[in-house]
């Protein structure tokens, strides 16, 4: 009897593509559809139809999941309370986390009988009898690789999925959508968050949770530059957008949502060699209370720098500090450490 899986499908090319490849190689494949957004929305309201058409085009079963509920609670909730906070949230590896793996995993165990669950994410999965943990690696196309986003998916629940997609290459899976004739060969990739798709930008979502408020832009000795309408259209780093001029280019370096203020300062100022970080996954290693060296990811498109990571409170924080200044050091994102390809664990920067 053939091996069951569900296959997430988001009505993209790389899930469908992760569905047409398990289903040549003798897999009995379900495709399930997650409803996430209330209203219209590109990932939701065409992306189910793309994705009923991908199952119509295989002759695979189509399940669709309301998960409308648990992605208010979990990612808009958990964005909106963040960015009033002063911080920058990190809503992909949450949502893989707490809306996506989890949850399709126990509808696929409960509701259909299976084990295991797919999805076109580029990353890699092993299992080393040694240590007795299912390890996270990184894609072969470096370019794609979504590691850094799958790091809170916990150990049992790793060591049921498969991604057929970490050992190629996003020009061969467009390719083997046109070999396979699918509906969304063609269809162009995501360029942001499906929220900021919805809604046009990140600043006209949060500003319909979050009322505007005038303040002050600061230097970092307190001398008022220039005044802001949200400390919440702000993120650590931020050189655009600021409305202020000065002799030499200025970056958000923090943001205090208690005294309405966003502070600025020179390229200095925006680096620094040390954080911490909490609630941390251990991924491809048991949780030790031992120094470890390794190259540390800050933020999705920012390269791994070489850092020294101190486990502190039992394993469940630790502090980083890089050999070389970082730019950019923002709360709210991951702090993801790696051994060449081998994601080890990380957890989320602290104010």
């Amino acid at each position: 009897m053939a091996e069951k899986v569900v296959v997430g499908l988001s009505g993209g090319v790389d899930s469908s593509v992760a569905a047409a490849l398990l289903h040549r190689q003798g897999y009995d494949v379900t495709g399930l559809t997650l409803w996430l957004m209330r209203g219209k929305g590109q990932c939701c309201s065409e992306g189910m139809v793309d994705a009923a058409r991908i199952c119509e085009q295989l002759g695979i079963p189509h399940e669709i999941v309301d998960s409308r509920d648990v992605f208010e609670q979990n990612i808009i909730n958990y964005l909106v309370t963040g960015y009033a906070a002063g911080s920058t949230p990190l809503p992909c590896s949450r949502c893989n986390k707490a809306v996506k793996f989890g949850p399709m995993l126990q509808y696929a165990q409960d509701t259909l009988g299976i084990a295991k669950i797919a999805t076109g994410h580029y990353a890699r999965v092993s299992y080393d009898p040694e240590s007795g943990r299912h390890q996270l690696r990184r894609a072969v196309d470096r370019a794609k690789d979504q590691s850094y986003f799958l790091y809170e998916v916990p150990q049992e629940e790793l060591g049921r999925c498969l991604f057929p997609l970490g050992d190629r290459t996003k020009v061969e899976t467009r390719q083997i959508a046109a070999e396979f004739g699918l509906a969304t060969a063609d269809k162009p990739e995501s360029q942001d968050l499906c929220l900021v798709e919805s809604h046009g930008s990140m600043r006209d979502f949060l500003d319909k949770y979050l009322a505007p408020r005038k303040g002050n832009i600061v230097d970092t000795q307190g001398k008022v530059l220039g005044e802001h309408d949200g400390t919440h259209h702000y993120t650590i780093g931020q050189r655009k957008g600021l409305g202020v001029a000065a002799a030499h280019p200025l970056y958000v370096v923090a943001i205090d949502p208690g005294k309405n203020e966003v502070i600025v300062g020179d390229l200095d100022a925006a680096q620094d060699k040390e954080c911490t970080i909490s609630q941390i996954n251990w991924v491809s290693m048991a949780p030790t209370s031992n120094p470890i060296r390794a190259a540390v990811q800050i933020r999705y498109r920012t390269p791994p720098a070489i850092a020294t990571i101190v486990p502190i409170d039992n394993g469940n924080r630790a502090r980083i500090m890089f050999d070389e200044p970082q730019f950019s050091i923002t709360p709210g994102q991951a702090a993801v450490w790696y051994a060449d390809d081998l994601v080890l664990a990380g957890g989320l920067i602290d104010p």
